[in-house]
């Protein structure tokens, strides 16, 4: 099914994902520079844990993680079929 825009569902969904993936990725990269070197990059970058912005990214990053969740039940459908 075509919407609007000319995607397709699928297509849209695939941008979503890669978008959640990508945002998973940075999410990661920063847990880890905090585990090893206690350096929070995202707060560095813009402007500290308490910034809008900052806030904004890890409120993206977090819905993100909870959204990869729909990875695993998308995953086993796709083995049943």
């Amino acid at each position: 099914m075509f919407t609007i825009s000319g995607k397709k569902d699928g297509e849209k969904m695939d941008a979503l994902r890669n978008v959640s993936l990508a945002l998973i990725i940075i999410g990661a990269l920063n847990w880890l520079l905090v585990g090893l070197f206690q350096y929070d990059l995202v707060a560095s970058l813009f402007g500290g844990q308490a910034a809008m912005i900052s806030r904004i990214v890890y409120t993206l990053v977090g819905i993100a993680g909870i959204y990869a969740i729909t990875f695993f039940f998308n995953r086993e459908e796709a083995e049943a079929k």
